[in-house]
């Protein structure tokens, strides 16, 4: 999908100079250098491919900028509103642009975004068995524990969620999953990365997802990304107290400031959660940095 949306000469440094399975991240920035996150490193893009010489490094205009988000539109802007309203374009293959410009807003919503002056560009990857050392903790005799995945942007959770429902379907736990996919990244269309149990509903808000596919797919398991909001929290309480387990994901860098998010008290106090696995972005992304129980006890160090 990347030579669909990048101008020509940047997508065949980045194909034929770079390691395209190595990056995390392109970064295009309004007359500063084009950058690329490769694992825990940020580094300049040249036309020999990476440098850390600034002034060998390519420098991306707005029009350039512009033309990426119109491409990634299909060339309609008007059809991706709704994710451009939420600061983003998610393109096939679970490719995320992340968008910066200038929020229109009227009567205190907002309409759209304009004058574009960055784009993230995520790459999403398909790491196997990167959530095998957590598998075990998490998985028990009849079911698996209700699990949040922990981490701070870019560090692996999306990763992690879709490596853990591969594991479940290799080893033959016939649970049956939802996978709700709010964003379109869980689901990057490569043969079996969500299994052979899973169901899917993408697009939809947790609040309707969560009571839809429960009444329409009887999941065993749920797995989401990103609770963000006080409506995601009461969708989790909605399942668990239907009876269905959780998988989810939520951005923090630590256990101690995850308990100061005041939305995510409840399911603290209700001990909802009975596994969390913190990642970081120490040894690259997907970096376990421990796994607690409910009570945040260390279960794994």
């Amino acid at each position: 999908m990347l030579e669909k949306i990048l101008p020509n000469d940047i997508y065949n440094i980045l194909k034929y100079k770079v390691n395209f399975n190595s990056i995390n991240e392109i970064r295009l920035r309004a007359n500063k250098p084009i950058v690329l996150q490769i694992g825990s490193r940020r580094i300049f893009l040249g036309n020999n491919g990476i440098t850390a010489n600034l002034k060998d490094a390519l420098i991306s205009s707005k029009i350039m900028i512009e033309d990426i988000i119109f491409r990634a539109s299909e060339c309609s802007l008007y059809s991706v509103n709704e994710q451009i309203k939420k600061g983003f374009i998610i393109t096939e293959g679970g490719i995320r642009l992340g968008l910066g410009g200038d929020l229109i807003e009227e009567n205190g919503l907002i309409k759209t975004m304009t004058n574009y002056s960055s784009v993230n560009i995520r790459l999403p990857h398909e790491i196997k068995n990167c959530s095998l050392s957590a598998f075990d903790f998490i998985v028990n005799t009849n079911s698996i524990y209700n699990t949040l995945v922990v981490s701070p942007p870019g560090a692996g959770k999306t990763t992690f969620l879709r490596d853990f429902i591969y594991q479940l379907s290799e080893r033959n736990y016939a649970y049956n999953i939802l996978v709700l996919d709010e964003r379109g990244e869980l689901d990057i269309g490569e043969d079996g990365c969500l299994g052979n149990f899973s169901d899917k509903i993408s697009f939809a808000k947790k609040s309707v997802g969560f009571e839809n596919g429960i009444r329409a797919l009887s999941p065993n398991i749920i797995v989401t990304d990103e609770l963000g909001q006080k409506e995601d929290i009461d969708a989790v309480l909605y399942a668990v107290n239907s009876g269905v387990k959780i998988l989810a994901s939520i951005h923090s860098d630590s256990i101690e400031n995850l308990n100061k998010k005041p939305f995510f008290k409840p399911l603290i106090l209700d001990k909802v959660f009975q596994r969390y696995v913190l990642l970081s972005m120490r040894n690259g992304p997907g970096t376990i940095e421990g796994i607690y129980n409910e009570h945040f006890s260390r279960v794994l160090s």
